[in-house]
């Protein structure tokens, strides 16, 4: 719990007092330091400085970083992580011609994997998602959101939630639990969407907030999903419950999900890979932020977000996995900054703060996490490296040699 870093060749803190999240020209200002050092007490970060001025009256359990990077853990703030089965023959049928939609239409999706996990014991989800929480810390994820929503009625719900929430507490990760019970309308309802809206406002709802299995509330905002009106009942609802609000919008088709965002006092709207002009000026007035999620337009060969007009408008921008069996089966954070980098035209720098401080805003937790600051979790990634834009620019390979979680160096 305490630990001192040393002869650190970069330091990207990707700090500066007060700011919780950034947005603009200052997603580019990541703070670094060099020739640098940290001290950790507690599991908290205590000092940051220039090796030169470091001065200590104890001895504590010292690092030497041996001229490497060292970077604020980062921070998944939109995973289904939780799933049972397994989609490698959608996968096929895609790389065939066939779309995401068709395959929906056909029975496959979202409703595949629901079909598999109702059929999965508590154990069985928590001992898969507990060996990928072990590979994301080993990649540098140090924080993680969890969705449900592969289930689909009250029972499979709330068992998906209740392993998140155990999950929460025995995992060395940070992981924060999403209820989503409204990602799809499942099959014993078909036709009668209605009724199950109703079943997710009057009895899930109630059941995820009494029981506190959630921090938030999430709800499926897009063209053959939920609509605007069915979404705004669902989160007024959570709203009402204390529960924070999220939204997936504007993924298939352009809406009104990011105003519905703006409206309601989201957190984060997430998606957003056909989000126009007026979506994107509503966004740029608040304080929602905008979770890209690039390895998806990857994985399913469509439309990217458009990133750079977010950014350039000044909506604070994160960028997340979206870890899913079904339209990004990765989580490799540095491998959605390349994607980003290439292909959606953000800097390394913004990429990095999107990937940290920003993806910490999506989860509320930015006064705690996403950089090296005096005050905040010791929660940091040793990189061998020799610049921190290699994070992003020598793709397809793990360049993380130590993950630090609460200042303490984790054997793996």
């Amino acid at each position: 719990m305490d630990l001192l870093l040393t002869n650190i060749k970069q330091l990207v803190t990707v700090g500066a007092p007060g700011q919780r999240l950034r947005r603009g020209p200052a997603m580019r200002e990541l703070g670094v330091l060099t020739e640098a050092a940290v001290v950790c007490r507690g599991g908290t970060i205590a000092w940051v400085g220039p090796m030169s001025e470091l001065a200590l009256k104890d001895d504590l359990p010292e690092y030497d970083a041996r001229g490497m990077v060292v970077l604020p853990g980062f921070v998944d703030s939109h995973t289904h992580m939780m799933f049972a089965g397994d989609r490698s023959e959608e996968f096929a049928l895609r790389s065939s011609g066939a779309t995401y939609q068709e395959i929906a239409a056909g029975g496959g999706g979202i409703l595949n994997t629901v079909r598999h996990l109702r059929q999965a014991s508590k154990k069985e989800l928590k001992k898969s998602t507990s060996r990928s929480l072990a590979e994301m810390l080993r990649h540098g994820t140090t924080t993680v959101e969890i969705k449900s929503g592969y289930g689909l009625e009250t029972r499979s719900e709330l068992r998906m939630l209740e392993a998140i929430a155990e999950l929460s507490r025995e995992e060395v990760a940070t992981v924060v639990g999403t209820f989503i019970g409204a990602h799809a309308v499942p099959p014993e309802f078909a036709g009668r969407q209605r009724e199950y809206v109703e079943l997710v406002v009057e009895e899930m709802l109630p059941l995820v907030a009494e029981r506190k299995l959630a921090s938030f509330c999430d709800v499926f905002c897009d063209q053959g999903y939920f609509t605007v009106e069915e979404s705004r009942k669902i989160l007024l609802e959570a709203k009402h419950l204390a529960l924070g609000v999220k939204l997936h919008a504007e993924e298939l088709a352009p809406g009104k999900g990011a105003q519905l965002a703006v409206e309601l006092g989201a957190v984060s709207c997430d998606h957003l890979e056909q989000v126009d002009e007026p979506g994107i000026g509503a966004l740029a007035g608040s304080g929602v932020v905008a979770t890209l999620l690039p390895g998806v337009s990857f994985f399913l060969n469509h439309g990217y977000a458009p990133a750079r007009s977010l950014i350039d408008r000044g909506v604070a921008v994160a960028i997340a996995s979206d870890f899913n069996p079904g339209s990004c089966m990765a989580f490799s954070m540095p491998l959605m900054m390349t994607i980003a980098c290439t292909q959606m035209r953000m800097t390394p720098e913004e990429a990095i703060t999107a990937s940290t401080i920003n993806g910490a805003a999506a989860l509320g937790c930015s006064a705690t996490r996403g950089s090296i600051e005096p005050g905040k979790a010791a929660d940091m990634i040793v990189c061998d490296i020799p610049h921190y834009r290699h994070l992003a620019y020598h793709f397809g390979t793990n360049h993380v040699v130590r993950t630090i979680k609460h200042g303490t160096l984790l054997e793996y």
